[in-house]
């Protein structure tokens, strides 16, 4: 499908790493990207979506449903229906294009049926809550306060859904990274990730924060941010930030 040799295959496969895939891919053979790192990203946390409009690293892709079909469709190679009349861009999306994934149509469909009570069970899925311990219950406190305030999160990840309500996409320079998982995306733009079980950094966010987990630490996050909107945190207030971070 994607007219490369099994080896180049293998080798954008392996280079992805543990919690990562790339779901574009079989979409635009973009196996890497212009740095030589991997096209691959984390894996978005699947609980906590119930409120939340978009699904994806890249939101513009569609719902919960929507990305249902596709896997479901296009990465497990299921037999369905999917359509996605974008996918038919073969300057964008070469692959899709020359393949008709956006017109795909079975003559047995074992997908679609299913799609309604994947998404009700899906949206059922609590976030986790921070065990005893996790966080400092004074700092988190005065972080909260900073988070609603001084450092302007709230803006973006609006409580208690922790993104926008609507359609919750911003554009890389908005947010001060670059723009390359960004452009592989109909509407090329980030989604503003709702934050969820940010104190797992073992389990959850093992592999980092943001689409790719360029940001080892949430002490990462905030340093990127306080720059990036010239917030002028201090050390404690970014210690607070931290601590409330983790207790959402």
């Amino acid at each position: 499908m994607l007219q490369i040799s099994e080896d180049e295959v293998k080798r954008a496969v392996e280079a992805w790493g543990p919690g990562k895939f790339d779901a574009e891919l079989n979409l635009d053979g973009k196996a890497f990207r212009p740095d030589g790192k991997t096209s691959a990203t984390l894996n978005p946390p699947a609980f906590g979506l119930a409120g939340v409009n978009n699904h994806t690293w890249t939101g513009a892709w569609g719902t919960v449903s929507y990305w249902n079909a596709y896997v479901g469709n296009l990465e497990m190679h299921g037999k369905g229906v999917f359509y996605d009349p974008r996918l038919d861009d073969a300057e964008k999306y070469p692959v899709a294009a020359r393949t008709k994934q956006g017109q795909k149509k079975d003559e047995e469909d074992r997908i679609t049926a299913k799609l309604p009570a994947l998404h009700f069970y899906q949206l059922s899925l609590p976030t986790p809550k921070p065990p005893q311990g996790t966080f400092e219950s004074a700092a988190a406190e005065n972080g909260e306060a900073l988070f609603n305030g001084k450092a302007k999160c709230a803006t973006c990840h609006v409580p208690p859904i922790f993104t926008e309500p609507g359609w919750n996409l911003h554009t890389a320079e908005e947010i001060g990274i670059d723009d390359f998982q960004a452009m592989r995306s109909p509407d090329e733009r980030y989604r503003t990730a709702p934050l969820r079980a940010l104190w797992d950094t073992r389990k959850i966010h093992k592999g980092g924060f943001y689409h790719d987990g360029r940001f080892a630490m949430l002490e990462d996050v905030v340093e990127h941010y306080n720059a990036h909107l010239s917030l002028d945190l201090t050390d404690k207030e970014k210690r607070d930030l931290i601590e409330y971070l983790k207790s959402i």
